[in-house]
């Protein structure tokens, strides 16, 4: 991990590296669970979302100033309204979540430690903010899905260790065409969430 630099970014501070993430997105994302047919202008424009917030973080990982991977987050309010959806349903305060986009990681370069800085450091900007919830969401598919590979390892044991956990009711559901598909399908998508103890702020 020594070549490896993580750098925390802000707003339209990640304009430079947009294209990058979106074709990173698309590399990572195509491997079970998620399976996704990705399209690289939906990308880009999904994650100008994330540009225009003021309150947005990039957290990059860059070798050589390549990137390899990254992850996002930008307060529940300013993310998409359909992953607000389930929190306003159960009468949550969305103002007092942040939620936390991608973690993407080329495969070279994982269990190196770099998923956790990029939890620790979207963790140390929510604390910054004032946000006293971290959430995301994750696909689930089926034990018995065709394209599930043998040796897939799901990260559940890895959110746990990071204080979170599955919530109840708080699912969200999103469309998209699985690689060999012809048409979108309906995925659901739990949510995780951790909440902030005083000590993120000291970190």
């Amino acid at each position: 991990m020594s070549s490896v630099e993580i750098r925390p970014v802000t707003g339209f501070a990640v304009e430079p590296w947009l294209d990058e993430l979106a074709a990173l997105r698309i590399e990572v994302f195509r491997d079970f669970p998620y399976l996704y047919d990705g399209d690289l202008a939906y990308e880009r424009s999904y994650l100008d979302r994330y540009a225009q917030s003021d309150r947005s973080v990039f957290v990059l990982a860059l070798e050589y100033n390549r990137l390899i991977g990254a992850a996002t987050a930008l307060p529940l309010l300013e993310a998409d309204t359909a992953f607000q959806a389930p929190f306003r349903e159960l009468g949550a305060e969305l103002s007092t979540i942040f939620y936390f986009g991608e973690s993407v990681l080329l495969p070279d370069y994982r269990g190196q430690g770099i998923g956790h800085r990029f939890f620790d450091l979207r963790e140390q900007y929510a604390a910054d903010f004032g946000f006293r919830h971290t959430v995301f969401c994750a696909v689930q598919r089926p034990d018995d899905h065709p394209a599930r590979p043998e040796n897939y390892r799901p990260l559940d044991a890895f959110w746990q260790s990071r204080g979170y956990t599955p919530q109840e009711g708080l699912v969200a559901h999103f469309d998209w065409t699985d690689l060999g598909d012809k048409e979108p399908s309906r995925k659901p998508m739990q949510f995780w969430m951790h909440t902030l103890t005083d000590d993120v702020a000291m970190r």
